[in-house]
Formats: C-alpha cells, structure tokens, sequence
C-alpha cells in the first residue's frame, strides 16, 4: 500500500469477528493503544488512553448513544467519549485522538487520521 500524507498506511489488525458487535478491543498500531469499536457492521478508532483516569482502559467502556451521538462511556468514571471524533463530552481538554478505521475483506485496518 502506498502512503503519502493524504493517504497514510494502513495496519491490519484484526478480523472483524474478533470485534463482538457493541463491544471494544484493544490494538497497538504504530506504537499507540488504540480502542476499535464494533456498532452496526461498522467499526470506529479512537485512543485508549483515559486522560481522565490516567489507565488505559476506553477499548473496556460501555458503547451506546448519548442523543445523537455514538459513545463509549469510561469503565472508571464514566466520561463519554464520541467514537467519531474523539471529544470528551464532559471534559473536552481530555479529548482522545480519532484514528481512520475500515472494513476490507473482513479484516479491520487502522491508520491515523486525516486532517486538522
């Protein structure tokens, strides 16, 4: 796969039924612990890091919708986090890092984020 900033490399990680549906995983892509989340068929990136806790934990929170929003809450202290954009609904200075993630084949890639 070729990789230019526009298009960065992505990483296989894993098959998508290793994800269960509405629950996370944990993977390391380059060198960072990202939390993959399977809603719906589709899959969502975000980092694992709880600044919040300090514990690497989000890929263990709970999945659901927060109005029209699709979150994970902390396992710790139930921050919400939207897996599409990484915001911490309740303290936005702890936001997490959205990483690019898709469905090829069956199998999942993750690669960073595109854009500001």
């Amino acid at each position: 796969m070729t990789s230019s900033p526009l298009t960065p490399t992505l990483t296989a990680v894993c098959a998508l039924d290793d994800i269960l549906p509405d629950s996370g995983v944990c993977a390391l892509v380059d060198g960072a612990q990202v939390a993959l989340f399977r809603v719906d068929g589709e899959v969502y990136a975000i980092g694992n890091y709880d600044a919040n806790s300090h514990a690497a934990v989000l890929a263990r929170g709970l999945v659901g919708n927060l109005g029209e929003r699709l979150v994970v809450a902390s396992p710790i202290y139930k921050q919400h986090f939207d897996l599409r954009t990484g915001e911490c609904l309740e303290a936005p200075q702890h936001s997490v890092r959205p990483w690019r993630a898709c469905v090829r084949d069956g199998t999942v890639w993750v690669g960073p984020s595109v854009g500001p």
